[in-house]
């Protein structure tokens, strides 16, 4: 297998010639024979016991044929295009046949899409500017607070009547003109007066009222309630409190401490609660330097990108929020009818995500051509060892999935990115400078879309989780794995299949 010619048809598209010869063809269709020979029905021979002379003799000579090219032709373009030095995008091929024979091989045509030329800017001498990480004590305090607010426990009261805030157990229903109505009907349901949970003004009547008392809570639905049957009118509900807690916190003191951490001292922890916020705070400064380096190469590179590349790089980004929302017990479908969104929705958000890191990838990638970079043996060892270990897996496994070709390119291009970093010129500063006015404008924000009312309570954690998993920062092309070429078939990737 081997490249006859190629030559540019247009922006990001080549053309390949290529020839598959004769004795590698000859072997494939061997392969597709002994494959396929058992489900092969010849007069005169038992089902599956026909010589292959004699099939082909009864079906014709090229009855293998298409099968056998399809065995060959994905690594024949790939061998193609690497010779001809060009790297493939996932994108769709036009396929010509141009001769098919047992003895000569095949010739065939393609015209592919492929990785475009980028021009960077410069990328030595950036500028950018790292703020100075700082903690202070009402830092550490607030997270003292939330820590002790984790651990508050639910104590009974029933020396006072309920207050905002206070957990509640209460009975209620409600009527609309006397009428009950669906949905409307509660039995030892809890209730947390403040939290929203029910239409505007139920909770503040609860507050006051002591456990034991029964009462009616009068409100109005909201004219964009989702049940339109109840929107806007008013309602009457019968309420019985049961039980009233409130949450109490414990006191900041050495005990706390060695309930929750492995010090003894309150001072200890405080101390540790320090130092772990200023390690998060060194790693933003640092992560924040990054990023503005890379706004700045983004800026300067020239490149006609093809639109397969950011199509491809969005279906990876679902898939990765696919995989986001699973951890969190959900499916997009879940997450869509929760949000009231489409996958077209959920593409259109990722879009210029995707955008900018396809671009940072090509452009540090092309640094990492210009300046050469390969990384040593014991680097993609190394590599290979800190992925067996974050997935839990043996090496073997992982250099099995992950070509080294591919673990290469990762590495190179955090090497450029190194590179870029190290060759800047990095001012430490206590708070960044405001950017310049025509770029202190915020793009303008698609308008919100309208949530119902009110989520039925049965399903607000679920909805809760959604919400959890689409605030998850998205993986940076940098550091993903880079993918393996396209495999299709050739019946798949081609507009004209090889006669029989």
């Amino acid at each position: 297998m081997s490249l006859k010619a190629s030559k540019k048809v247009d922006t990001n598209r080549y053309e390949l010639e290529i020839t598959i010869d004769g004795a590698s063809f000859q072997d494939a269709i061997q392969q597709v024979y002994r494959k396929n020979v058992k489900k092969m029905n010849v007069p005169g021979f038992r089902k599956g016991k026909a010589p292959q002379r004699i099939i082909e003799r009864y079906y014709g000579e090229s009855v293998f044929f298409e099968d056998a090219l399809n065995l060959l032709y994905s690594d024949a373009i790939d061998a193609a295009a690497e010779e001809a030095g060009l790297e493939i995008v996932n994108d769709h091929i036009d396929f010509d046949l141009v001769s098919i024979d047992r003895n000569d091989g095949v010739d065939f045509k393609v015209t592919l899409t492929v990785t475009p030329e980028v021009e960077v800017g410069e990328y030595k001498g950036l500028k950018a500017e790292r703020v100075i990480p700082a903690v202070s004590d009402e830092e550490v305090q607030a997270e003292l607070d939330r820590m002790a607010d984790r651990n508050a426990r639910m104590v009974a009261v029933e020396d006072r009547p309920a207050q905002l805030e206070d957990t509640t157990v209460i009975d209620f229903e409600g009527t609309v003109d006397g009428t009950p109505f669906e949905g409307g009907k509660g039995e030892a349901y809890t209730l947390t007066l403040g939290s929203g949970q029910f239409i505007p003004g139920f909770e503040d009547q609860i507050v006051g009222h002591s456990i034991g008392e029964e009462f009616d809570v009068n409100v109005t639905f909201p004219e964009d309630y989702q049940a339109k049957d109840l929107a806007g009118k008013a309602a009457v509900f019968h309420v019985k409190l049961h039980e009233i807690k409130h949450r109490e916190l414990p006191a900041l003191d050495d005990e706390f401490a060695k309930d929750v951490s492995e010090f003894d001292t309150l001072d200890a922890l405080r101390d540790d609660l320090k130092a772990k916020a200023l390690e998060r705070k060194t790693k933003e400064s640092d992560d924040d330097v990054e990023s503005q380096l890379i706004d700045q190469l983004v800026a300067g590179m020239k490149a006609e990108i093809p639109e397969a590349m950011f199509a491809n790089r969005v279906e990876q980004s679902v898939s990765d929020f696919e995989y986001r929302l699973q951890a969190q017990g959900l499916n997009l479908d879940l997450y869509q009818t929760y949000t009231s969104t489409t996958l077209d929705d959920l593409k259109r958000d990722l879009r210029p995500q995707a955008e900018k890191q396809v671009k940072v990838r090509l452009v540090l990638e092309q640094i990492a051509k210009l300046e050469a970079l390969t990384p040593t043996a014991e680097a993609i060892e190394a590599e290979y060892e800190k992925l067996a270990a974050s997935f839990q897996t043996d090496v073997e496994k992982v250099k099995a999935a992950i070509p080294e070709s591919d673990l290469t390119r990762d590495i190179v291009v955090n090497m450029a990115i190194d590179l870029v970093k190290q060759n800047a010129v990095v001012t430490d500063v206590e708070k960044k400078s405001e950017p310049a006015e025509a770029d202190a404008a915020p793009a303008k924000k698609p308008a919100a879309k309208k949530s119902p009312a009110k989520k039925p309570a049965a399903k607000k954690a679920e909805a809760d989780k959604a919400e959890d998993a689409a605030e998850k920062p998205k993986k940076p092309a940098a550091k993903s794995t880079a993918k393996a070429a396209p495999k299709a078939k050739a019946a798949e990737k081609s507009e004209e299949k090889t006669e029989q």
